[in-house]
This record gives C-alpha cells, structure tokens and sequence, in this order.
C-alpha cells in the first residue's frame, strides 16, 4: 500500500499546475492533502468519480467553517468503514484540522496541526492541540495507526538546514519539538527516518530568498506509523521535486495492511 500526503497550500491553486497529472502519476492508494483552503461544496467538481484517467478514488473532507482557511482531505481508492472528523477540541475542529478514516486492518489519521504564529501568538493553542492529540491516539484501541500530515515542528536539528539560527522560533521551540518526543514515547515511528537518518532531506521552504533553490527548507510534513506497524514499512520518501506548493509531498509504501 502507497500513502501519500501533502500540504498543497490551497488545493485550487495547485490543481491549475498540474494536481491531476501529477495524482495520475504518483498512483497512491491512500493521498492525504493539508491547507485545502477550500469547502466541501467547491470540492466536489474538482474530485467528482471517472477523473484521472479512471483512477476510482473515494473523496472526505473536512473543511473550516472560516472560508478559504486550514481544510484536510483524504483520497482514497478503497471505501474505509467510518469517518470521523473530530478531535475533541472546538476551535481545532471547526478549523477542519483532521480526518480520520478506520479500515479493518489500521487507521489512517490526516493532520494540519496548527503553526503557532510568527510571534508565537498561538503556541499555546498549538501546544493544547498536541496534548489533546496525544490523548485522543492513547484512546485509541487501533494498534495499527498511521498519521500523516503537516506537524509544524522540525523535530530534530537534522530535520532544518539552520537549526542554530532558529532555536527560538516558532515550529522549532523545545516545547514544541518536545510534543513530537511525546509522540515518539507514545509508540510511533518517524517513517523518514527509519530509512534517512543523514541530513539535507526537507519538505517546506520559505517563498524568499531562493530557499528552496538553496535547499534551506525544514522538514514538518511526517508520516508516523504505531510500533507495531514499523516492521511493515518497505520505504519511505520525500518527492522534493514536486512543486506547486511552498510544501513537497512525502510518502511511505508498507506491506500487508
């Protein structure tokens, strides 16, 4: 099974650069998008059934109530057996923050956790996110999880290209990367790097000063699996040459679910 999850920063902007062609192309059975900025309503003419050359993908959103704001959306070839669309926490659900969908063998989760603010103006509503999220995976009964999306957190200094310059910013703060050790405790795995340990592999980049060109990006788009579906992992990988967003697609490939 091929995942596949991206933060297209407004998924009518990049669908006019190539979405469908590129969706064709990559051929995942499970594609998890961040920062649709967009509502279900608007969605639907763009992912009605017998587009891409036929690829029978199922469609789920969940959109916030604010217009052109946050938004997830799962396409998926098989039909899963519930949604859900809740994490518990208001402000956080009425973003269309999360998506979940539950299959008889794992549970797939799609996120866009929130950023923080430049002038760390919401850190502490990102922080309760995460410890909310936390709490929702510990109720989970799903051994078999996976969660894919944009974390917002470089985790470790090998995960951005100036970590020194940005140890007190926002998305790298020790208070935030510590929600990702949490996570971590928790039994998940960081799929990357189970195959990438070494440096350099990034996907978000600032719009200024050639960033990407120069390859000074951070790495907040993950896809963790649970421990116990880490064995299952045959690949995991960053599609850094996919353009159209400030964000790259990641992916991983696991077996016998």
């Amino acid at each position: 099974m091929k995942i596949v999850s991206w933060n297209v920063n407004g998924i009518r902007s990049v669908y006019k650069k190539n979405f469908p062609e590129w969706l064709k192309n990559t051929d995942a059975d499970i594609v998890c998008l961040q920062e649709i900025k967009a509502q279900e309503a608007e969605l639907s003419s763009l992912f009605e059934p017998g587009l891409f050359g036929g690829q029978k993908y199922k469609f789920y959103a969940s959109t916030a109530h604010k217009r052109g704001y946050s938004g997830v959306a799962v396409l998926a070839v098989k039909e899963p057996k519930a949604v859900g669309k809740n994490l518990g926490l208001s402000r956080f659900d009425t973003e269309g923050r999360i998506l979940s969908l539950e299959y008889p063998d794992f549970t797939l989760i799609n996120l866009y956790l929130p950023h923080g603010g430049r002038q760390k103006e919401n850190l502490a509503y990102k922080l309760d996110v995460y410890q909310h999220l936390l709490e929702y995976l510990r109720r989970l009964k799903e051994k078999n999880i996976v969660l894919a999306g944009d974390f917002n957190v470089a985790h470790r200094e090998v995960d951005l290209a100036r970590p020194k310059e940005n140890r007190n910013n926002t998305m790298f703060t020790e208070e935030e990367r510590r929600q990702i050790d949490s996570l971590v405790k928790l039994g998940f795995t960081d799929s990357f790097r189970k195959f990438h340990p070494e440096d350099g592999h990034y996907t978000w980049w600032p719009y200024m000063a050639q960033a990407r060109e120069r390859n000074l990006g951070w790495r907040i788009d993950y896809i963790f699996v649970s421990n116990d579906l880490a064995p299952q992992l045959k690949d995991a990988f960053i599609l850094k040459d996919t353009v159209g967003s400030d964000h790259c697609p990641v992916g991983v490939e696991i077996s016998s679910v």
